[in-house]
C-alpha cells in the first residue's frame, strides 16, 4: 500500500506534535529545583513533580540540589595569635534555599563556599592564642558558622553547621604541652598532699586537745570524788571518835578498850597484807595484846576512878621457852685444857 503525499504530511505532523509534547513536559525529582529561562532570561523555578514548559521558547537553566549537603574543608596551616603554627581541617553543611539566587548570583557555588570557609577559619583561629584555640573549639565553631552564614546569604544559601574536625599543633609543641601538663598535675598533687597533711595534723591536734580536756575533766571529777570520799571518811572518823569520847566521858571504859583494840588489829592486818612483805616476824603473842588492853584499862581507872567498870587484872605473860639447839659445828677440844668448864 502506497502512501500519498497527504498521508506523509499527517504522519510528520503527528510525530512533530509528539516531540513537542515530550519537549514541553518536564519531571522534577524530589529534592531538586529547576530554573526556567525564556530566551536566556530567568522566569520561574519548577517544583518537584510534573511541569510543562513552552518548547523552543523556554528551557531549563540550572538543576539545583536543595537537600542539605556536606562540604569537606581540606587541611590548612594557621598561625595563631601567639605565633604558633597549627594544622586544621573542617567540615561545612549547607542547603540551597533560593534556587534562582544560587544559580545566578554566584558562579561555581561549592568552590565559593569552600574558599569562604577556609578564609574565615584562618581569620577566626588566627585571632586566638594556642591554649584558647585548643580549649574553645565550640566557640570557634559558633564564630565560623555566624560569619560564613552571613556571607552566603546573598547567594540563597543557608550554612547550617561548621565543625572543626582536627587541630594538630607541631610535634615539639605537643611534647612541650605534655611536659607542662605533667608539671601542672605534679604541682596539684603536691599541693593536695600538703593540704591533706596539714588537715591531718590539725585533726590530730584537735583530737589531742579534746583528749587532754576530757582527761583533765576526768581527773578533776576523780579528785572531787576522792575529796568527797575523804571528807565522808573524816566525818565518819570524827563521829566515831566523838562517840567514843562521849562513852569515855560517861565512864564506859569498855568503849576505849574496843576502840584501841580495833585500831591495833587493823594495824597488824595492814602490816601483814603489805605487797612488799613476804615474811613478817612478829615477836609478840596474844597475851601481849591483852596486857596492853589491861594497861590501858588501868590508866583509865586511874583517870576516872572506880566509877567505871573495873577490869580484872591482866594475866602475866608467859615467858617463851628457851630452846637449846646444838651447835652445828661444835668447837674442837683444847688439848691443853681437857676440862671445857675450866
Amino acid at each position: 500500500m502506497l502512501l500519498g503525499g497527504f498521508d506523509i504530511v499527517v504522519i510528520v505532523l503527528v510525530i512533530f506534535v509528539i516531540l513537542v509534547l515530550f519537549a514541553g513536559v518536564k519531571t522534577v525529582p524530589q529534592g531538586y529545583r529547576y530554573t526556567i529561562e525564556r530566551f536566556g532570561r530567568y522566569t520561574r523555578t519548577l517544583e518537584p513533580g510534573l511541569n510543562l514548559i513552552t518548547p523552543f521558547i523556554e528551557r531549563v537553566g540550572a538543576r539545583l540540589n536543595v537537600m542539605e549537603q556536606v562540604l569537606n574543608v581540606p587541611t590548612q596551616e594557621v598561625i595563631t595569635k601567639d605565633n604558633a603554627s597549627v594544622s586544621a581541617d573542617a567540615v561545612a553543611f549547607y542547603q540551597v534555599l533560593n534556587a534562582a539566587q544560587s544559580a545566578y548570583q554566584v558562579s561555581n557555588l561549592e568552590n565559593a563556599i569552600l574558599n569562604l570557609t577556609m578564609t574565615n577559619i584562618r581569620s577566626v583561629m588566627g585571632s586566638m592564642d594556642l591554649d584558647e584555640l585548643l580549649s574553645n573549639r565550640d566557640a570557634i565553631n559558633d564564630r565560623l558558622l555566624r560569619v560564613v552564614d552571613e556571607a552566603v546569604q546573598p547567594w540563597g544559601i543557608k550554612v547550617t553547621r561548621v565543625e572543626i574536625k582536627d587541630i594538630q599543633p607541631p610535634r615539639d609543641l605537643v611534647d612541650a604541652m605534655a611536659r607542662q601538663m605533667k608539671a601542672e598535675r605534679e604541682k596539684r598533687a603536691q599541693v593536695l598532699e600538703a593540704e591533706g597533711a596539714r588537715n591531718a595534723q590539725i585533726l590530730r591536734a584537735e583530737g589531742a586537745k579534746q583528749s587532754a580536756i576530757l582527761q583533765a575533766e576526768g581527773q578533776r571529777e576523780a579528785a572531787f570524788r576522792n575529796a568527797e570520799a575523804r571528807e565522808r571518811l573524816a566525818e565518819a572518823e570524827a563521829k566515831a571518835t566523838r562517840m567514843v569520847s562521849e562513852a569515855i566521858a560517861a565512864g564506859d571504859v569498855q568503849a576505849i578498850n574496843y576502840f584501841v583494840a580495833q585500831k591495833y588489829t587493823e594495824a597488824l592486818a595492814s602490816v601483814g597484807s603489805a605487797p612488799n612483805s613476804k615474811i613478817v616476824l612478829m615477836p609478840m603473842e596474844a597475851s601481849s595484846i591483852l596486857s596492853s588492853l589491861g594497861g590501858i584499862g588501868a590508866i583509865a581507872r586511874e583517870v576516872f576512878g572506880d566509877a567505871g567498870n573495873p577490869l580484872p587484872p591482866p594475866p602475866r605473860p608467859r615467858p617463851a621457852p628457851v630452846r637449846s639447839t646444838p651447835p652445828i659445828n661444835p668447837p674442837a677440844p683444847n688439848p691443853f685444857n681437857p676440862d671445857p668448864e675450866r
